[in-house]
């Protein structure tokens, strides 16, 4: 594979299995992860409710034993429709090609254990996408208004940040404009932080901390300060394990999801300035702890609990997207595809040409842009 490829790969394969792991422990605490499985969760596990089908508040979602959720489901349909279109996307893409691949083609869904439209998965802040723009008709650019505010499109953005490669200032701007169909507030903000980590994790001779940089010279508001706390936190740590109590406290006064995770307030998920989501902070966290290591970033998310499998998830897109498809476990790449029956590989490949594609685009257009320019400059 050339250096794209392998990087795309990578990251996309990287990020579903973080989401595969981080499935399994979603919405519980360190405490009562260590006490379910008998220690820190190190690979692949079985659901967290052995009872899964019955268990509230999970059912009738079979998390764990290695599927992918919805972050993954959502990761792979942009790829899909970046396919389809061959170019940058923005709002009105979401309305014109990814509502209909949630709402359109049955598909194969690991936590329901059947074929399924993907609508019939996703949570309800991406079922709003479909409320909003397919029946609801509203503007693309402002569809995300009303929604709640989690990371719900930040979860799913790293092809953003691969058709975008070493460009992190058009990542963000992409993701932004896109992300502006599905969320408003700050977790459309970390749509584009993300995305703006992935870019720079794909240029050759990135590190964490480059990763961290380039987050932070382009967030805004409470996504900046939410960011520049957690980080701060995490270079003072030495592992992810003994490294949580420290980054939920740098975390805290910015996140609107209480530490009784379950039971919010009524001001949780609200649209605000000063705030932030806490996944992509913490996935940045354990990217900084683990030094851009893949397994120790994923672990560190996986075992943190709260909304994992999306701090997993991002954490592992990044950490992927920095060392190569040669980072991720393939031990973990193999069960995580067998027990999703889903290809984790192929969808990487598929977005890399993608990048191609729109890259000689912007090539094109940047030369006659400097031709025209410089006609209108000429003494």
């Amino acid at each position: 594979m050339t250096p794209l490829e392998d990087r795309a790969t990578g990251c996309v394969a990287g990020a579903a299995v973080g989401d595969a792991l981080g499935g399994a422990t979603e919405g519980w605490t360190p405490e009562q992860i260590v006490e379910r499985y008998g220690g820190r969760v190190e690979g692949v596990v079985p659901p967290f409710n052995e009872d899964w089908r019955n268990a509230r508040p999970i059912a009738p979602y079979h998390k764990g034993d290695g599927h992918i959720t919805d972050d993954t489901l959502m990761t792979h349909a942009l790829i899909r429709v970046y396919e389809k279109t061959g170019a940058h996307l923005d709002a009105y893409a979401m309305a014109e090609h990814l509502v209909p691949e949630l709402m359109g083609e049955r598909r194969w869904i690991p936590e329901l254990e059947a074929e399924a439209l993907p609508l019939q998965r996703i949570f309800l802040a991406e079922k709003w996408i479909v409320a909003r723009l397919h029946y609801g008709h509203a503007d693309p650019r402002e569809a995300g208004v009303g929604n709640i505010v989690n990371c719900g499109a930040a979860m799913y953005v790293a092809p953003v940040g691969i058709v975008n490669a070493a460009d992190p200032d058009a990542a963000y701007a992409e993701a932004v404009d896109l992300a502006g169909a599905h969320q408003s507030s700050y977790g459309r903000e970390a749509a584009g932080v993300m995305a703006a980590a992935v870019a720079e994790a794909m240029r050759p001779g990135a590190t964490a901390d480059s990763v961290v940089a380039a987050c932070l010279r382009l967030a805004k508001d409470g996504t900046r300060a939410a960011i520049e706390s957690v980080c701060e936190a995490a270079a003072g740590l030495g592992h992810w394990d003994g490294s949580f109590e420290a980054l939920r406290a740098a975390m805290r006064p910015y996140d609107t999801v209480a530490d009784t995770y379950r039971d919010q307030g009524l001001g949780a998920r609200r649209p605000s300035r000063v705030h932030s989501i806490e996944e992509l902070p913490l996935a940045l966290g354990f990217l900084v702890i683990a030094k851009g290591d893949y397994r120790d970033t994923v672990l560190g998310g996986v075992n943190y609990g709260r909304d994992a499998d999306s701090i997993a998830s991002m954490g592992g897109a990044v950490a992927g997207a920095l060392g190569g498809l040669a980072a991720v476990p393939p031990e973990w790449v193999a069960q995580v595809g067998e027990a999703s029956r889903t290809d984790l590989v192929a969808p990487g490949r598929a977005i890399a040409e993608v990048a191609r594609r729109v890259h000689a685009g912007d090539l094109e257009r940047r030369r006659d842009h400097e031709a025209a320019f410089a006609e209108l400059d000429r003494r």
